[in-house]
């Protein structure tokens, strides 16, 4: 069951934060072989979308539900979630940028292809002239 603009834009700021704590909480953890600092930079990469989230249902709750985020709130969820990964360690940033990147095409993927009526094609008209 879908939730409101509103509510989505309370959890997933309440997600965003607890990635943030966690990261920084277990920073010594993630830091510790190559295969958790990868891991980093997913978690990374999953704030980036949640912060995404917030700030479209954030706008879709105050300007009405035709706004669409466009590239200034990509550019401020991807500064703030690299600002984030790259605290834990430099190659999390890295591993979220690639992440966060394959993470925002397949939301554009879905977004498309959940918002966007198919067209129908036009069939060509055949006039008719007499010669």
């Amino acid at each position: 069951m879908a939730v409101n603009s509103a509510t989505s834009f309370v959890l997933s700021s309440i997600l965003t934060l607890l990635i943030f704590s966690g990261m920084q909480m277990y920073k010594p953890l993630l830091t510790k072989s190559p295969l958790t600092i990868i891991f980093g930079g997913y978690l990374g990469s999953l704030m980036f979308m949640f912060i995404v989230t917030a700030v479209g249902n954030l706008e879709s709750s105050l300007f009405g539900k035709n706004f669409q985020v466009k590239l200034p709130e990509i550019v401020f969820s991807m500064t703030l979630s690299l600002i984030a990964a790259g605290m834990v360690h430099r190659i999390c940033f890295t591993t979220c940028l690639i992440f966060s990147l394959l993470t925002i095409y397949y939301m554009n993927k879905i977004s498309q292809k959940t918002y966007i009526a198919a067209v129908p094609a036009n069939a060509p008209v055949k006039s008719r002239r007499h010669k």
